[in-house]
């Protein structure tokens, strides 16, 4: 548990929050939430103990422990993945170290003494998790994507997304009561996000994130801190219940707003109108009196929704853009091999698969800003009957002219019509007041191309590649695109890792898989949320043919090749599994048993029958490994089995 009470802090000459109170029990899941400049992060960093309060405290429980992931900024060296990832336990690498060597030397020896000891090593191992360290290790590293070629290479190797992915893994092991974590799907991809989101579903302790994935915050959060008019206000329930919530609460505040005015009003008109007369003095006095009680009520500027109405490009040709039988490699390293892909009219395509599958490969072969030839590259790429491209990059603030003003460069592209709402889209955009005024060269790298992909809505041509267009935006920005790509009628294909953006605009997803996996592209019909619903149609074991009660929906369901079970083999897998898990069970019970004899003080009063119970309890362990060895190698095995 931790808790501010009557806190306040300022910054930059305004206040960011006072007299805020906030509790954050135990087991919690708290997104909070605001515009930018808010002061999310900074609250962040006041609960992790790295920023001071101005007025206020902070109370936390004696043994509360707290993890904190920043934004960016980590950069982690020294040691190979995996050592990095143990460094988390010490002492307990410590006591397997020692528990090592006292076991060289009881091979040796009869000492009593030596053999108590590790007793109470091997208690202490046991009980802090030691056996299962390397599986906890392996188990978070492998949600977050790593490989096992991954855990020998130094950790100044990997780049700077995937140094914030070891540095949220050491947090993860480490499990500390308070886990905060800023903007912790930046550098995720979508699976990785959908395993984070389920982890943290099971985290034992509270966990408090900043996110501008909506969909993120509706799948792990169960109550929102809102920061906003200096103040910070607490909703239960998860994203989308907090919109309404405070929704409805904002037109409880301005019903009230507006009868205190009206009151207001009534009572200076009667103290304005009988100031002056002797026999409502007391009656004046006491209306001045209730003035001076009311405390004013501050309504929150209303946001109103923004539309445009973006100027719509020419139709093109049925078919878009085609790549024939592309083959492209890096050096050594092949990503595609024989690619066919064909784009039509209408389409609006979420390209989605692992970082480093290919996903922005594909885009730029299809912009046609990645060669065809060269050596190790073939195929062809074909663009459609009147077809006008439009392709945004990662890196696609380098195209602007940094010595223009950003109003002013918005002014010269757009369309007369459009020119009165540049500075509301501009403000949607995160660039507020002055802020349009500024040179595109003083502008960070994510400012840019946030401003590049406004610029790009002005005047989009008839087939748009998007690569990455919710980086950097906050959830009204994503909102607002999200509702003019709604409204284009033209084709899109993007990448984005946000899954709320992707199922309110893709009508396929396209899956890229990455070469060393067997390469190439799968299509989907629908959103996000129905590849999900087929992946899982395609794991059930297939209905027998005389099951009357198999559904059309699941027989009708398009499933991978790749996915298809054999209900035999099936079968198979599943009764051995079923007898690995009760022998399993059955060593756990050998295990414990052994354990409670090796903590037993008179079990090493006999030399000989102390070093017994030892080779026992470590022959044990190693069935024990065995066991779920093989349970997890067939466990797996059931989902692929090959028809």
């Amino acid at each position: 548990m931790i808790q501010l009470a009557g806190a306040a802090k300022h910054f930059g000459g305004r206040t960011l929050f006072a007299n805020a109170d906030l509790l954050i029990p135990d087991r919690a899941r708290v997104g909070v939430v605001g515009p930018n400049g808010s002061g999310k992060t900074t609250l962040m960093r006041i609960l992790a103990g790295l920023e001071p309060l101005d007025e206020g405290k902070l109370a936390q429980n004696k043994d509360q422990t707290i993890g904190y992931l920043p934004q960016d900024g980590l950069h982690i060296a020294g040691r190979t993945l995996l050592e990095e990832c143990r460094s988390v336990f010490a002492d307990l690498i410590a006591i397997e170290g020692e528990l090592l060597a006292v076991e060289s030397q009881l091979e040796h020896t009869d000492d009593l003494t030596l053999f108590e000891r590790y007793a109470e090593l091997q208690h202490q191992f046991q009980v802090g998790g030691g056996a299962a360290l390397e599986a906890r290790i392996g188990t978070i590293l492998a949600g977050l994507a790593f490989t096992p070629e991954d855990l020998g290479r130094p950790c100044e190797a990997f780049s700077g997304g995937w140094q914030m992915r070891i540095a949220l893994a050491k947090l993860l092991l480490q499990e500390p009561k308070l886990l905060l974590l800023d903007e912790p799907t930046n550098h995720l991809d979508l699976e990785t996000r959908n395993w984070l989101e389920e982890y943290l579903a099971k985290y034992p302790h509270a966990c408090l994130l900043v996110s501008h994935d909506r969909y993120f915050l509706d799948a792990v959060v169960d109550r929102i801190v809102d920061l906003g008019l200096s103040k910070i206000t607490v909703y239960t329930g998860n994203y989308t219940s907090f919109l309404k919530q405070k929704e409805d609460r904002m037109t409880q505040i301005r019903a009230a707003y507006n009868n205190q005015k009206e009151r207001r009003e009534q009572i200076e008109a009667f103290v304005n109108r009988f100031r002056y007369t002797a026999t409502k003095a007391s009656q004046v006095q006491s209306r001045i009196k209730e003035l001076d009680r009311m405390e004013v009520i501050e309504v929150p500027p209303h946001e109103e929704a923004i539309h445009f109405s973006f100027p719509q490009p020419p139709p093109s040709g049925r078919r878009v853009l085609e790549l024939r039988h592309v083959r492209k490699s890096y050096g050594d390293k092949r990503v595609f091999e024989d690619l066919n892909l064909v784009l039509e009219r209408g389409d609006r395509i979420g390209l989605i698969g692992p970082n480093g599958a290919g996903k922005s490969t594909l885009l730029r072969l299809l912009a046609g800003a990645e060669p065809m030839g060269g050596e190790g590259n073939a195929g062809e790429r074909v663009v459609g009957h009147q077809v006008t491209i439009d392709f945004f990059a990662q890196d696609q603030y380098k195209v602007l002219d940094e010595s223009s003003r950003i109003l002013d460069d918005m002014t010269t592209v757009s369309p007369v019509l459009m020119v009165p709402q540049l500075r509301t889209l501009l403000g949607s955009f995160l660039f507020h007041g002055d802020d349009v005024f500024k040179r595109i060269g003083v502008l960070s790298g994510g400012e840019r191309n946030r401003y590049a992909l406004a610029r790009m809505l002005l005047r989009p041509a008839n087939c748009l590649l998007l690569d990455e267009p919710t980086n950097h935006l906050d959830l009204r920005a994503k909102e607002v695109l999200l509702e003019a790509l709604r409204q284009y009628n033209g084709t899109v294909i993007f990448v984005s890792h946000d899954r709320a953006f992707i199922d309110g605009l893709a009508n396929k997803i396209v899956h890229v898989t990455p070469f060393a996996e067997g390469g190439g592209v799968e299509f989907y019909p629908g959103n996000y949320e129905e590849y999900r619903h087929h992946l899982e149609l395609a794991a059930r074991p297939v209905a027998a043919a005389d099951d009357i009660s198999a559904t059309p929906a699941v027989a009708a369901a398009p499933a991978p090749k790749k996915r298809r079970v054999n209900p035999q083999r099936q079968q198979a897998l599943r009764k051995s599994i079923a007898e690995l898990e009760a022998a399993i069970a059955t060593a756990e019970a050998e295990v414990k048993r052994l354990e409670g004899a090796l903590a037993a003080q008179d079990t090493f009063r006999d030399a000989e029958r102390g070093q017994t119970a030892v080779a026992e309890y470590n022959r044990q362990l190693e069935r024990r490994a065995r066991l779920y060895a093989e349970w997890e190698e067939k466990t797996g095995a059931v989902a692929e089995t090959p028809s």
